[in-house]
């Protein structure tokens, strides 16, 4: 089935073949990404318009000697099929296996680790700046997509890289069209002779030649931009400082193969803009990108089935509280940067279009944009993942918390994310969040806390964040009658003796189950920022030893706030402190990897036990 992909482990393999035999690998290769995600679950729709490109990357270019930074990340099944982890990708993206993103520690051929967006450029730069530097002849090459470019920090790259003169390829895979003409032979065919050396010699000839005539030489330049505005959108990146190129098909490995040929003998900053189809070769995917862009398990000639959920999951929750508060308000708006599907935006979208922003991936513009509106009296709500709210840290605190303004933070995929791994958990929220002055931050323990959480965050006139985990609750009902929460109170949850267990968040499932063992207090503490003081000290006042217990790095979180508390009163008692460990989390199942944290039933148990035993 795979007579020639079989034979492929390394890029040398693959350059020895002959290229007449380059689509049948293709075939080859398409053929068992879908059958490898069908069984493993991962990124698909991306991974399968790739496929073409990756060959012909490897093909033209000496990797890893040539360094290939892809952007994002979830594009690089078959790069990783083509560099020796064909076996792997039966364990992708679980514990011990492969990840779903590059990874230097993986192989040599993931030149750059990534898994958020926009990096590429600015890595690659620095990469072919190392290689300046040294006198070595070597190309890096970054392959970023459409939706990544919508990013700052893309262009601040551009901006820079153009006036570097570096040997620098940036590769614009377009996948949904959105800046291109349609693609066809007049393309392909100046593609092929802008990047070719009689295009770059004659540039270079009539340069020198003009040179002592500035005004001419100026003419002809914008004589040479306007004529090739006219053809193709690359004025942009020609303005840069980038002799641009395309926009070329993706899927025709010959027009690809000539093409990357020509510009591996240019010297510069080359930008080479090339369309591609999400979930090409396949027709569902084809169909539905969206829906096949990240999977599960699934029989590839069904397709993916969906299949009615026995509960909400968190945002879906939140989906349904941000309409039920949009109908009372029509102040509220809603904020997302390029995650409408993933933080539950969907049905809010379709119902207030009107008041439904994705601004790209752009999370820095993203809280900036809600501060502004905020300013003059709108109410924004920024549903954004933990991990991408990093990524906006100095907007948050500078142009909303110093401000105070009233926006509300839905932050989703809080703690251990699974498959994605590390670079996708949210394991520093409340550690980052509870030292920025003027902000609240709340843990719900379920899903109609989240709501009830959510409407509590509404009805404040300052900076709020509701943190919740990806997935399903634990099946509580909710109730759709909204009510706010007294602000910084917690809750006893169950009554016992020597040791009180202290929940953030959902970890009050797990506590009280470990309570019936341990014959401990339970308190749902709901509150990281203000915390529950009074309820602090009363369970140190009466209690052997409290044991704090969150879904995020140990340093400087919720248990790093008890401790404050205890020391602000003068209060001694024994604390232990259970959370996420002080190192980077490898992807796996989620249960198993708070049982390896110790934050399950069994984990607290033994932890409490251990640590009453002395």
């Amino acid at each position: 089935m795979y007579s020639l992909l079989e034979r492929v482990n390394t890029p040398a393999e693959l350059r020895k073949l002959e290229r007449k035999q380059l689509p049948q690998i293709a075939d080859e290769l398409r053929q068992f990404l879908i059958e490898s995600v069908a069984k493993t679950g991962g990124h698909l729709s991306s991974n399968l318009g790739t496929v073409e490109l990756t060959i012909a990357l490897h093909y033209v270019f000496n990797t890893p000697y040539d360094r290939l930074v892809w952007d994002v990340g979830h594009q690089t099944y078959a790069h990783k099929i083509l560099t020796g982890r064909r076996e792997g990708m039966i364990k992708l993206r679980m514990h011990g296996g492969i990840a779903g993103f590059p990874r230097r520690d993986e192989s040599e051929y993931d030149a750059f680790g990534t898994a958020h967006s926009s990096t590429s450029i600015s890595a690659a730069l620095g990469m072919a700046i190392a290689a300046q530097l040294s006198g070595i002849k070597r190309r890096a090459i970054a392959v970023i997509g459409d939706g990544a470019m919508s990013a700052g920090m893309a262009f601040e790259a551009l901006n820079n890289a153009g006036v570097m003169d570096s040997n620098l390829l940036v590769i614009l895979n377009d996948n949904d069209m959105s800046i291109s003409p349609p693609v066809g032979a007049l393309n392909n065919y100046l593609a092929k002779l802008m990047s070719g050396k009689f295009y770059a010699t004659a540039r270079r000839a009539g340069e020198k030649m003009l040179g002592v005539v500035p005004p001419v030489l100026e003419l002809a330049r914008r004589a040479e931009e306007h004529v090739k505005g006219m053809m193709t959108p690359g004025t942009l990146f020609e303005e840069f400082g980038f002799n641009y190129i395309g926009p070329i098909d993706g899927h025709d490995l010959d027009v690809l193969l000539t093409t990357l040929n020509n510009i591996k003998h240019l010297d510069g900053p080359q930008f080479l803009h090339v369309v591609t189809r999400k979930g090409a070769g396949y027709k569902l995917a084809e169909e539905d990108p969206i829906l096949y862009h990240g999977v599960g398990k699934f029989d590839p000639a069904q397709g993916i089935i969906s299949k009615p959920a026995s509960k909400p999951t968190y945002n879906q929750v939140f989906g349904d509280w941000l309409c039920d508060m949009a109908a009372k308000d029509p102040r509220l708006i809603g904020i997302t940067p390029a995650m409408r599907e993933g933080s539950g935006l969907v049905r809010f979208s379709q119902e207030y279009p009107d008041r439904y922003f994705d601004v790209g991936i752009a999370e820095q513009h993203a809280v900036t944009f809600a501060a502004g509106a905020a300013c003059d009296g709108l109410k924004p709500v920024v549903a954004i993942y933990s991990t991408f709210l990093q990524r906006a840290y100095d907007q948050l605190i500078h142009d909303v918390a110093i401000q105070n303004l009233p926006v509300v933070f839905a932050i989703d995929r809080a703690g251990l994310v699974g498959a994605d791994g590390p670079t996708h958990a949210g394991s520093f929220d409340l550690t980052y969040l509870r030292c920025i002055p003027n902000i609240t931050v709340m843990a719900p323990a379920d899903e109609n806390e989240c709501r009830q959480m959510l409407y509590t965050a509404y009805q404040m006139n300052t900076p709020t964040a509701v943190r919740y985990p990806r997935g399903t609750g634990v099946g509580v009902s909710v109730q759709k009658e909204m009510h706010t929460l007294p602000l910084g109170r917690g809750e006893i949850r169950r009554t016992g003796d020597r040791v009180a267990l202290l929940a953030f968040g959902t970890m009050l499932a797990p506590c009280l189950e470990a309570a019936e063992v341990l014959g401990a207090t339970v308190a749902n503490m709901r509150f990281v920022k203000p915390l529950d003081d009074d309820l602090v000290a009363e369970l140190a006042s009466n209690h052997e030893l409290l044991v704090t217990v969150e879904e995020n790095t140990v340093m400087g979180g919720a248990g790093s706030a008890v401790m404050e508390s205890l020391a602000n009163r003068g209060i001694l008692v024994k604390l232990l402190l259970l959370g996420l460990p002080d190192y980077f989390i490898d992807q796996g199942d989620p249960a198993q990897m708070l049982a390896d944290c110790g934050l399950d039933k069994n984990g607290i148990i033994k932890s409490v036990q251990n640590k009453l035993s002395g």
